[in-house]
């Protein structure tokens, strides 16, 4: 039999256990500084027009808003400028594709899509930041269907981190990084008023 002092003891190193349980130290890795993402755009530029035997003229890129959006401006001031030939670029907003998005609010907040030409016919790189489930690219191929139809679809992502749900892959990738399900791979840029630079996090909680 444990007497009264002994219990409390056990009772109090137990709810400090479960207390550690829910409050873990957010880790963060940076696996791609603002020099490496700049070379990984460079690199992607270079198998794109490598890709283009006939030539850059049908080719368009659409960024995925958010991340994909400002990495789709950058690409696409490489490929003008390694091409000399002025690539048209584009924004879509995928929010009302996703499959999910009934559960994440009543009212989604709709970004704008920019698509200020036709993609019949063309080419399309999409680009995004991470390609994760594929569940994304999936809502954004949706997405452009009802804008037209290219002749082409390829993807153009920044950090692949594996994990697919879907039958999805991309023709271009910056980097390929191994994680956990209980991590995120989080992209933060200029334009979003960071540092550039790509990381692993671990918040102590699964993604979605």
């Amino acid at each position: 039999m444990l007497d009264s002092q002994e219990h409390m003891v056990i009772i109090s190193i137990s709810a400090v256990e479960r207390d550690a349980k829910l409050i873990v130290p957010s880790q963060k890795k940076i696996v791609m500084d603002s020099g490496q993402i700049g070379e990984a755009l460079d690199r992607i530029a270079s198998s794109i027009l490598s890709a283009s035997e006939d030539g850059v003229d049908d080719l368009v890129l659409v960024g995925i808003r958010t991340g994909g959006a400002f990495l789709s401006h950058r690409l696409t001031d490489v490929l003008t400028r390694k091409s000399g030939v002025r690539i048209l670029n584009g924004v879509i907003d995928i929010t009302l594709y996703r499959d999910d998005w009934t559960k994440i609010s009543s009212k989604p907040i709709l970004g704008k899509t920019e698509l200020n030409f036709s993609i019949d016919n063309k080419r399309v790189v999409l680009v995004d930041d991470v390609l994760f489930t594929g569940r994304t690219v999936r809502a954004a191929m949706d997405a452009l269907i009802d804008f037209g139809r290219p002749s082409k679809i390829e993807l153009a992502v920044l950090a692949d981190r594996g994990y697919r749900e879907l039958p999805i892959c991309a023709n271009y990738i910056g980097i390929t990084i191994h994680t956990t399900l209980r991590e995120r791979v989080n992209v933060y840029l200029a334009e979003m008023g960071y540092a550039d630079e790509v990381a692993v996090e671990n918040n102590g909680q699964a993604e979605g």
